[in-house]
C-alpha cells in the first residue's frame, strides 16, 4: 500500500513539473523569447565568421529586447475574445503579464538607447554616410511590416502583401544580424572598419535563409490568409507547389551558391561541412511540411533552424583554430 502511495506521489510530482515545463515552453515560444535568442545567436555567428571581436553585453541585450517587442506588437493588437488561434488565445489568457513584460522591455530599450548614444557619441564620427544609411534602412523596412504612411491615402503594409513580405522580413533580419554587429564594433573600437566582400555574401546568405523560413511560416497561416485574401505564396500556388517549386529550389540554390563561394575562397573542409548542415536540415523540414504541423512545430523547429545555423557557423570556425 505504501509503495502504491509512493508511486502515486511520484507521478503527481512529475505531472506537475511536466505541466510547468509545458507552460514555460509556451511562454518562451509564444512570447517570442526563443526567436529573439535566435537573433542574438546569429549576431554572434556574424562576428565569429567574419573574425571580428564580439560586442559587449548591452548590444546583444538591446537586440534581444527589440526582437521580442517587435513581434509582440503584432499579437497584442490582434487578440480578441472570439479568436480560435492558439497563439492569439495564449496572448489573451496572459494579456496582463505580456503587457507588463512588453512595457518593461520598451522602457529598458529607451534607457539603453540613450545610454549607448551617450557612451558612443564621440564614436559616431567614424561612421560614413553609407553606414548611416545602413543604420536607417533596416528599421524603416521593418516598420513597413505594420504599415508606413507615405502620402495621404497611401500606406505600405507588408502584412497585406503576401508575396513580398518574406523577402522584406529576410532583408531586415539579415541587416540586423549581419550589418549591425559590424557597425557597432566599428563604433566601439573607433576604427574605420570597411565591410569586406565576405560580409556582403554573408548578408545575402542570411537574407535568403530567413526568407525561405518566412515562406515556410506562411504555410501555418494558410487558412487565415486565404480568408483575408492575402496572396502569400502558399495561397496562390498551393502547398505542394510552394514546397517543390519555391522553397526547395531556393534552398538548393542557396546551398549551391554557398558551395561555389567557399570553393573559390578555399575554405577548410570542416568549415564547409558544418555550414552545410543548416541547408540540409532546411530541405528536410520543407519536406515535412507536406503534413499538417502544430504551431509549436513552426515556432520551435523552423525558428530553431536559425539557432542551428548560428551554432554550425560558430563551430565551423572554432574547430579549425
Amino acid at each position: 500500500m505504501r509503495a502504491i502511495q509512493y508511486n502515486l506521489q511520484i507521478l503527481y510530482y512529475c505531472s506537475n513539473n511536466f505541466a510547468l515545463l509545458k507552460d514555460l515552453a509556451r511562454f518562451i515560444l509564444y512570447g517570442n523569447y526563443f526567436v529573439a535568442f535566435c537573433v542574438v545567436a546569429l549576431c554572434v555567428e556574424t562576428s565569429i565568421q567574419l573574425q571580428v571581436a564580439l560586442n559587449d553585453f548591452w548590444f546583444y541585450f538591446f537586440v534581444f529586447a527589440a526582437s521580442v517587442s517587435f513581434y509582440t506588437i503584432a499579437y497584442l493588437g490582434e487578440i480578441s475574445p472570439g479568436t480560435t488561434n492558439k497563439r492569439s488565445r495564449w496572448y489573451l489568457d496572459h494579456k496582463r503579464i505580456i503587457r507588463i513584460s512588453h512595457a518593461s522591455l520598451i522602457c529598458l530599450m529607451i534607457v539603453m538607447a540613450c545610454y549607448l548614444a551617450y557612451k558612443n557619441f564621440q564614436s559616431l564620427r567614424y561612421l560614413t554616410i553609407i553606414d548611416y544609411l545602413l543604420l536607417i534602412i533596416f528599421p524603416l523596412a521593418g516598420l513597413s511590416y505594420y504599415g508606413i504612411p507615405f502620402l495621404p491615402g497611401i500606406k505600405l503594409n507588408l502584412r497585406k502583401t503576401g508575396w513580398l513580405k518574406p523577402f522584406v522580413i529576410g532583408f531586415v533580419w539579415a541587416g540586423i544580424v549581419t550589418i549591425y554587429p559590424l557597425l557597432y564594433h566599428q563604433m566601439q573600437t573607433g576604427s574605420g572598419y570597411q565591410l569586406p566582400v565576405l560580409a556582403f555574401w554573408f548578408f545575402v546568405k542570411n537574407w535568403m535563409f530567413v526568407t525561405v523560413l518566412c515562406i515556410m511560416f506562411d504555410i501555418k497561416d494558410y487558412a487565415a490568409d486565404y480568408n483575408q485574401r492575402i496572396k502569400t505564396f502558399v495561397v496562390q500556388w498551393g502547398l505542394r507547389r510552394t514546397i517543390y517549386y519555391i522553397i526547395l529550389p531556393l534552398s538548393v540554390l542557396g546551398f549551391l551558391s554557398y558551395v561555389l563561394f567557399v570553393t573559390l575562397h578555399h575554405f577548410p573542409f570542416t568549415r564547409i561541412a558544418f555550414n552545410s548542415i543548416p541547408f540540409m536540415l532546411l530541405i528536410i523540414v520543407a519536406y515535412s511540411l507536406q503534413r499538417r504541423k502544430p504551431i509549436l512545430y513552426y515556432l520551435a523547429v523552423i525558428d530553431g533552424l536559425m539557432l542551428v545555423k548560428a551554432a554550425c557557423g560558430v563551430l565551423g570556425v572554432l574547430l579549425i583554430n
